[in-house]
């Protein structure tokens, strides 16, 4: 998989008379290499991936991590560096930089010390941005990718469930967070076993501070778990966006359920519009229609019913990251396609109450495949 990304990679930069690619944000670079888990930036320890149009790729990692880098990976010249040793990293660049003309790297990701030498060495020439290169690239999933989306989402499914065995009245939030991370790491590891058996280097390991928000909380778009008690009667927001990490593929895919039963019931009505607002979107979605075509269906739906306009984007592609290309978004016209992995919400806004629906899709030829499932009956959302 890592090998053909990367040919597809320079297949794109000759067309378009790129000589070289620096490359250093963590997805990406798993993306191309299938290395991952290396200490990185948080601890101020780039590494680099150099991809030339018509040379062997180089990658510049830290010497403590060099047993990490796949004994598969797709890279020949593999260079190492030691804490505070001679020049560390930088000694591979000039004489790479030298050697090129129409450099490019990742504009808005590549982090600022690689960026501020480069920018030395270049002497105030600019560089080019391979980003939408690589988001091109990305969108469209191969079919190893579609198959580690699809387990994703049976990691999902379990959390979920997993959330829902915890939640009860005075049951504290971050107890139903173990609970459904355990579900999630289970899973995961059950399907490393089954269909992954020689990856022994990916964690099935749930890692992520997840969102979650109970009762007047829910407002709190990106609120976390915290030692507050659910009550009877309250709702409990869920999201997995971010914390569904299987074999380091993402997924979204959230619900709002209620303990025991609805107490304020205008609650309803606005869930059921979230709800609305989703399939809206997803009467719209299939191949061929713009990504801002399907978040017009879901933001019309919703003010229709006497909303006011959605305070976010009806969703986004998503993969080895939590955002990719296209996002869903008013103004993008980014053609939908097949091979594409999205996440198409709905959502409803309310003074006290948010009501929200989301889900992750592949887009085929003729519509879309739903990997993520739950009712969204309001019956079925009262635990």
């Amino acid at each position: 998989m890592f090998k053909k990304n990367l040919l597809k990679l320079r297949e794109k930069m000759k067309q378009d008379n790129i000589d070289l690619a620096v490359i250093t944000d963590d997805d990406n670079l798993y993306y191309f290499t299938g290395y991952h888990n290396f200490v990185h930036m948080e601890f101020g320890r780039p590494t680099i991936l150099l991809v030339p149009k018509d040379d062997e790729s180089t990658l510049i990692t830290p010497l403590l991590d060099l047993f990490l880098v796949p004994e598969d990976a797709p890279v020949k010249k593999v260079e190492t560096w030691n804490d505070g040793v001679g020049n560390e990293w930088r000694e591979f660049l000039p004489k790479i930089i030298k050697q090129n003309i129409n450099i490019t790297c990742e504009k808005y990701k590549i982090n600022a010390p690689v960026s501020v030498y480069l920018s030395e060495l270049m002497n105030g020439k600019p560089m080019g941005d391979i980003t939408p290169i690589i988001n091109d690239i990305r969108m469209i999933k191969t079919n190893e990718e579609l198959k580690i989306a699809r387990h994703a989402g049976e990691v999902a499914m379990a959390m979920m469930e997993g959330a829902k065995t915890a939640m009860g009245h005075n049951v504290a939030e971050y107890e139903i967070a173990i609970a459904q991370s355990q579900a999630g790491t289970r899973k995961a590891a059950e399907l490393l076993k089954t269909h992954y058996p020689n990856n022994i280097s990916m964690s099935p390991n749930i890692h992520f501070l997840p969102v979650m928000a109970s009762g007047k909380d829910l407002p709190r778009t990106h609120h976390r778990p915290t030692i507050k008690l659910v009550k009877r009667g309250e709702p409990v927001f869920v999201c997995y966006c971010g914390s569904t990490n299987f074999h380091r593929f993402r997924l979204g895919f959230d619900r709002v359920f209620w303990i025991e039963e609805i107490r304020d019931k205008d609650q309803i009505k606005a869930q059921e519009v979230a709800v609305k607002s989703q399939k809206a979107a997803l009467d719209v979605l299939r191949p061929g229609v713009t990504a801002e075509e399907v978040h017009a269906a879901y933001a019309d739906t919703i003010q229709s019913e006497g909303y006011p306009y959605p305070k976010y984007r009806c969703g986004r592609g998503t993969g080895f990251s939590v955002l990719e290309e296209p996002q869903i978004v008013v103004g993008n016209k980014t053609v939908i396609k097949p091979g594409m992995v999205l996440v198409v919400d709905g959502g409803c806004s309310t003074k006290n109450f948010r009501g929200q629906v989301g889900d992750s899709f592949i887009i085929t030829k003729d519509g879309y495949e739903q990997i993520t499932h739950h009712s969204k009956e309001i019956k079925d959302l009262i635990i």
